[in-house]
């Protein structure tokens, strides 16, 4: 049984990856991946005699990465003390400004099977069908059933690291981290997305969301006219 938190880095460690998805996250679009962890139920531990295993599937959607600097994280809510300290830490070494990428994953929980077989041999057999099948987007894990969502988010953390030197050179090649001078030196992308929301605000969206990205990128003073004057045409 898990008890304690050192069983979370037991069960990473003896979480592993048995199949791959074969292309790497969407810069500008959603990714959405199909995973399978297969696991050695926790039953067996008592009645040895069973060999089954236990298979949980659903969908990892990551969305679009998100331009960000280490200020603006820092006004961002939901993070640990210790992803707090890291944005400082970002920021004492390259600067309030730097520009980097925020990954947003959603994991939305389809079911669960107990079939006969080893985990592993069970996760094999996935994978070949998937192979079979040219599913592209899918990951095949071998984890513990008490906390198999660790085999999870090891494989987000993996699959996000081998992702973003791409990503990011995606952005530089469009010119969305070059750093906006006339702005505070935000990123382009960070203007473009102020941009779109201006427009959905003037189509009806509620300013609130508006003025609290203004403030994020701390931009609101170079936006202020422009943001109150939507407030007199709505008069």
């Amino acid at each position: 049984m898990i008890e304690n938190e050192g069983d979370w880095q037991r069960a990473a460690e003896k979480s592993w990856i048995v199949r791959l998805p074969k292309q790497r996250l969407a810069t500008f679009g959603t990714t959405n991946i199909s995973y399978y962890v297969v696991t050695k139920p926790i039953y067996e531990e008592l009645d040895s005699r069973k060999e089954e295993g236990v298979i949980r599937t659903g969908r990892v959607k990551a969305e679009r990465p998100a331009v960000v600097t280490p200020t603006y994280a820092m006004n961002l809510q939901g993070f640990s003390p210790e992803a707090y300290d890291y944005f400082n830490y970002e920021a004492s070494q390259s600067g309030p400004n730097s520009p980097g990428i925020l990954y947003q994953y959603k994991n939305e929980f389809g079911k669960m099977d107990i079939v006969s077989g080893q985990a592993s041999e069970i996760a094999h057999r996935i994978s070949g069908d998937l192979d079979s099948r040219k599913e592209d987007l899918s990951v095949v894990m071998v984890g513990v059933d008490e906390l198999w969502d660790v085999a999870l988010l090891k494989f987000i953390y993996e699959f996000t690291s081998s992702s973003v030197a791409g990503n990011v050179q995606d952005l530089h090649s469009k010119g969305l981290l070059d750093p906006q001078r006339d702005f505070g030196g935000a990123p382009r992308a960070a203007i473009q997305a102020i941009e779109r929301l201006f427009v959905e605000v003037q189509q009806g969206a509620n300013p609130e969301m508006l003025k609290r990205e203004l403030d994020r990128w701390g931009l609101f003073g170079f936006y202020q006219d422009r943001f109150l004057d939507l407030f007199h045409k709505r008069g």
